[in-house]
C-alpha cells in the first residue's frame, strides 16, 4: 500500500515548529547552503544566502516586474529580490509563523509597499491567469502532494514569457532505498525525482526548460560542514529558545543526515511559458 502524501496543512504545523530556530540559524532564509569546498570558511548565513542568489539570478528579473515567492519562507528572500532588482513581491506560504515572520520583515526593511505575504496552498492560487512575470519555488515544490497540479497552477498565473525558477533535492540512488525513506519523512516530503524526471514533469505542464544544474556535492554533500558551522551557534541559539525546544528541533532533523551523500542530489532549473 502507498503511503498517502502529506497534507499542505501538516507541512505548515512542522513549519510552525521548525521555523523559528531555522530562522534564528540562517538569518531568515531557510532554504540549504553552498560551500564551494572543506575549506571554505564562509559562515552558515551567507552559505545560505548564495543558494538565494544563484536560485533567483537565474531569473533574470527587471525592475518593476511582479514575482510570486512560492513558498516564501519568513520573507528575507523577498526582501532581498525587493532590494536587489526592485521588483514587487508576492509571497505564499502554509505556515503562520512564516506569514507573521515575514510581514513583519517587510515592515521593517521599508520595502513595505512592494512586499506581500499570505497564507495559502500554492496548490490552488488565487490569483487571475497571467498575474506574475517570475515566480520562484525554492525549495518548496517537494511538499507538493499533486506535483502536476501544482505546476499548472504556476503556469497558470505566469504571463506568456514568463520565468520560472526552481530548486529542490534530487534522486540520485536508488541504493539503500531506506535511508531516502527516513530523509524524505523528517522533512515532510512528498516528491524527490531524479533530474531528468523533474525536467520531463515541467515540459508537460507546458514550461520550456532553459537551463538546469545539479549541485548537490556543494549542497547535501556538505552536510557535515553544516553540523560544524550550525553548532558554533548553539550556545546562542539554546540562550534564545530553551534546551529542550533545541534538542527537539535537532530530533525532528534526525533523518535529514540519514542518506549518503551520493544519494541526494540539489538541482536548479529555470524554465519559461511559451
Amino acid at each position: 500500500m502507498s503511503t498517502p502524501p502529506v497534507a499542505a496543512a501538516e507541512v505548515g504545523r512542522a513549519y510552525d515548529e521548525r521555523a523559528p530556530i531555522g530562522d534564528a540559524l540562517r538569518e531568515g532564509q531557510l532554504h540549504m547552503w553552498y560551500w564551494y569546498d572543506d575549506t571554505d570558511d564562509a559562515p552558515l548565513a551567507e552559505a545560505v544566502r548564495r543558494i538565494g542568489r544563484k536560485v533567483t539570478e537565474t531569473l533574470g528579473l527587471r525592475e518593476g516586474e511582479h514575482v510570486l515567492d512560492a513558498g516564501c519562507g519568513p520573507g528575507e528572500t523577498a526582501v532581498m529580490l525587493a532590494r536587489t532588482y526592485g521588483v514587487r513581491v508576492t509571497g505564499v506560504t502554509v505556515s503562520e509563523y512564516e506569514v507573521g515572520r515575514a510581514r513583519e520583515r517587510a515592515r521593517h526593511s521599508g520595502l513595505g509597499d512592494v512586499l506581500s505575504f499570505q497564507n495559502g496552498d500554492y496548490a490552488s492560487l488565487p490569483f487571475p491567469d497571467g498575474s506574475f512575470d517570475a515566480v520562484l519555488a525554492l525549495e518548496t515544490l517537494m511538499y507538493a502532494a499533486d506535483l502536476d497540479r501544482v505546476l499548472a497552477e504556476l503556469f497558470r498565473v505566469l504571463r506568456p514569457r514568463g520565468r520560472l525558477a526552481l530548486s529542490d533535492f534530487s534522486l540520485e540512488s536508488l541504493c539503500e532505498p531506506e535511508r531516502v525513506e527516513k530523509f524524505m519523512r523528517s522533512l515532510k516530503l512528498n516528491v524527490l525525482l531524479p533530474l531528468p524526471e523533474w525536467v520531463r514533469r515541467l515540459e508537460a505542464a507546458g514550461f520550456r526548460i532553459e537551463e538546469h544544474t545539479q549541485c548537490g556535492p556543494r549542497v547535501f554533500g556538505m552536510k557535515s560542514k553544516y553540523l560544524t558551522a550550525a553548532m558554533e551557534h548553539h550556545a546562542e541559539i539554546t540562550e534564545r529558545f530553551g534546551a529542550e525546544a533545541v534538542t527537539a528541533y535537532s530530533r525532528a532533523h534526525q533523518g535529514f543526515f540519514a542518506p549518503r551523500k551520493d544519494q541526494i542530489g540539489y538541482i536548479v532549473i529555470a524554465a519559461r511559458k511559451p
